[in-house]
């Protein structure tokens, strides 16, 4: 067993027994990892509280880690980008719970890279401070792709498709896995573009959803036990 320093995103947290949490983080040092925590939602608890294993919450954690398949404990925590809005605006809370899913959902290896981490940490404080976040959720799920291993391949943009079991640019538009007419004009809007693109972008609710929607096939298509967001409904209603 080691105990380990490091930046860590809550990503779940289910309640175990009457008093405990088990808590999933995706941590700098060591990727994804679960703890469990304690009698942390017993009434008056010192120390540890709940209220800091929020999804998305930016914490640094000293934890032992052991070299066993069983969960892990922190010793200590403190939050290290405390949100002035995600958690207080009900559209924001509904874009971090379906993103939070689908990093848990997505994200499976014990193993560090920095890179993702950094792009995590960036993206999640972005949004706590700005407020034209309508297509947050679109470019986030699209950019998490090159992390992952299957962002577009963005040569051949001129075709007339683009090949979602490939992930390249087509021609053949009869290919049950391409896109192509005003699916794919609209999946194109997002490539290439950052954050602060996103509110050039222009999409009508319905765009919107079938934008959604083809990248989360897009994301099925690649990482074989990714499933539908529960929280995809909710999600919808929101920006509906």
């Amino acid at each position: 067993m080691a105990i380990v320093t490091t930046k860590a995103i809550v990503l779940s947290a289910l309640k175990y027994g009457d008093t405990s949490l088990i808590v999933k983080c995706y941590t700098e040092d060591e990727g994804i990892k679960s703890y469990m925590i304690r009698g942390v939602l017993k009434p008056k608890k010192k120390g540890i509280k709940a209220a800091y294993f929020q999804p998305l919450t930016q914490l640094k954690i000293v934890a032992n880690h052991n070299t066993k398949n069983t969960l892990n404990s922190i010793k200590e925590v403190q939050v290290i980008h405390p949100y002035k809005t995600i958690h207080a605006d009900i559209v924001k809370q509904s874009v971090v719970f379906f993103l939070s899913e689908v990093l848990a959902n997505s994200i499976q290896e014990e193993e560090q890279n920095k890179t993702l981490y950094s792009y995590l940490e960036t993206a999640f404080t972005w949004l706590d401070v700005h407020d034209k976040i309508a297509n947050f959720h679109l470019l986030f799920l699209l950019n998490l792709t090159g992390f992952l291993g299957f962002y577009p391949e963005m040569s051949q943009q001129n075709k007339a498709g683009f090949n979602l079991l490939e992930g390249v640019f087509s021609d053949d538009i009869q290919d049950k896995n391409v896109i192509h007419h005003n699916n794919f004009y609209q999946f194109k809007k997002l490539l290439g573009i950052n954050f602060d693109d996103i509110e050039n972008v222009s999409y009508s609710k319905d765009e919107r959803q079938l934008v959604l929607q083809t990248i989360i096939q897009y994301f099925k298509l690649h990482l074989g036990s990714f499933r539908t967001p529960k929280s995809l409904q909710v999600l919808e209603t929101v920006f509906s």
